[in-house]
């Protein structure tokens, strides 16, 4: 009888576990036995790619992050995912682009142009980049040291105004940038272009929300945006789905290997001394199922779900994970970030060419204010087809408005929706039969308990080092008797510079099996340092 193999049993088939299992049982085939456990009904955790219609969309992760040096953009390309004979979501960007404040009225491209840059080079300065904003109609070198000075001044009065010299938030230095390019750009402005202006404003600000899934920009940390690092080059999306790069890292794993439908309700390990069944020094107990004993748990689940389950009663863990995780928890941001789509349907007999729509939206106190416009809407910043020529159209919500959607009957959304678009591009001919909408299709990361939302960000009074202190090992030491390596943690909330990614996700993966290799010192890896 050969010796018994180290047992690894990595919980959630998302892209952090099935990369993990994947780099074990390819860079070390026999050397373990490997378990991937799945509460869900499918794998890829928070990217799945779905049908709507003629097209194939992304109810979940959609973006590569930079085509330069990303893990999954490598993947795609060698499997040949990057092209199909169907359309796709975002296959092109190229639309008619109309910015519309809520009573109608359109926003010049100027003040358009003018304010998103003016946005683009605060948040350029904020993430620490050197370029500040893409050429375009304010792209002079004036303008350029205009915006870098205004983004410096903002930061010095937020610095003095909290009293929080390590942490300001970057809504708070966006505002402050605001009133200081208001300040310089001089009185007498017609109070009409302010208004736009303001709106332009919020509607970049409401694209940053789904950016970063902060519900309120107010709560994001600035130093951490600067730690945060892109891949470089374009961003794309994938043509025949997100979901065919995690497919593929789950094809090679031995039959057997992924387990769907198998809860793990209770984690249990020993911090102190082994003395459990089988020589095995953790326990995974499953909702109406068996429970397994493994040597080492990858626990991949979201940042959603250890904010739910750590707290007193409720707790996965057996015995709680110690303060310094349970605290870095707490603390970290996880925000929820949903997709609204509506198939597009027309009362003529021509097809309604829809544009890429920006709406403005101004201040809830403002004469303008369309009260056909539900406050759930007000936060999005834009309605638009999902590729030239398609009659299915895309909206991002993000907080507060991105969970009340998910409590809106189709019936609901279609009516509020149509009524308020309606009042927006056509308001001028009450008659006209305008836009409608004959379907709806939300994503629901929110509501959906094995998610509990979308991915995380760093908030005011958290740091990078949360992210640190959440992918480390335990236990911590090893008194005698204690196996290590029981409770390992993998995710997009564990990757220090490239949390709420898809590849922060893979990175994580990578990181926890290299982990493991190096410490049963196999797959080439002989140097494990605890």
């Amino acid at each position: 009888m050969g010796a018994k193999k180290p047992r690894i049993v990595i919980i959630g088939a998302g892209m952090a576990g099935l990369t993990a299992a994947h780099e074990l049982c390819t860079s070390a085939r026999d050397e373990f036995e490997v378990l991937v456990v799945e509460a869900g009904s499918r794998i890829g955790g928070r990217i799945n790619t779905s049908e709507f219609g003629p097209d194939r969309i992304e109810l979940g992760a959609t973006w590569i992050h930079g085509v330069g040096g990303s893990p999954v953009y490598e993947i795609a390309s060698r499997i040949g995912s990057l092209s199909s004979d169907r359309p796709w979501e975002c296959m092109d960007c190229s639309f008619e682009v109309r910015t519309v404040a809520e009573d109608g009225s359109e926003v010049t491209r100027a003040v358009s142009e003018l304010v998103s840059a003016l946005f683009d080079s605060l948040m350029d300065f904020a993430q620490g980049k050197a370029k500040v904003f893409e050429d375009g109609a304010c792209s002079s070198q004036e303008s350029k040291e205009e915006f870098r000075g205004i983004a410096a001044e903002a930061l010095e009065a937020c610095r003095s105004e909290c009293g929080r010299a390590r942490n300001p938030s970057i809504g708070s230095f966006l505002r402050k940038g605001l009133e200081i390019y208001w300040g310089r750009s001089g009185c007498g402005k017609d109070p009409r272009r302010n208004l736009d202006e303001e709106a332009v404003f919020a509607m970049n600000e409401n694209i940053q929300r789904t950016y970063t899934s902060a519900g309120d920009l107010s709560s994001l940390d600035f130093w951490a945006e600067r730690e945060y690092m892109t891949c470089s080059g374009e961003e794309i999306t994938i043509a025949n789905g997100y979901s065919s790069v995690v497919q593929h890292l789950a094809s090679v794993l031995p039959p057997g290997t992924i387990r769907i439908g198998w809860e793990v309700v209770k984690i249990e390990w020993h911090p102190l001394a082994n003395g459990h069944a089988d020589s095995y020094p953790v326990t995974l107990h499953f909702r109406d199922r068996a429970t397994i004993h493994a040597d080492h748990v990858i626990v991949t689940v979201s940042l959603g779900v250890l904010k739910a389950r750590t707290g007193p009663g409720t707790s996965l863990f057996s015995p709680p994970l110690p303060p310094f995780k349970t605290d870095a928890i707490s603390r970290l941001g996880f925000g929820t970030v949903n997709k609204l789509f509506l198939h597009l349907t027309s009362a003529a007999d021509n097809r309604v060419e829809f544009p890429f729509l920006q709406m403005a939206f101004h201040r809830p106190d403002s004469e303008f204010k369309n009260r056909a416009v539900p406050w759930w809407m007000r936060r999005t910043a834009s309605l638009s087809p999902i590729h030239r020529n398609s009659d299915v159209l895309l909206s991002w919500f993000a907080g507060k408005e991105a969970l009340h959607l998910e409590t809106l009957t189709e019936e609901e959304i279609l009516d509020e929706v149509s009524s308020a678009v309606n009042s927006m591009i056509s308001p001028s001919d009450p008659g006209s039969a305008g836009v409608k909408f004959g379907k709806a299709l939300r994503s629901k990361w929110g509501s959906d308990p094995l998610f509990l939302g979308s991915y995380s960000y760093v908030a005011v009074g958290s740091s990078g080092d949360d992210l640190d202190a959440l992918a480390v090992p335990l236990p911590l030491t090893l008194p005698r008797g204690c196996s290590a390596l029981q409770i390992m943690f993998a995710g997009e909330a564990t990757h220090r510079t490239h949390y709420s990614t898809t590849h922060g996700a893979y990175y994580s993966g990578i990181r926890e099996a290299v982990r493991l290799l190096k410490h049963y010192k196999c797959g080439g890896w002989t140097d494990y340092d605890g």
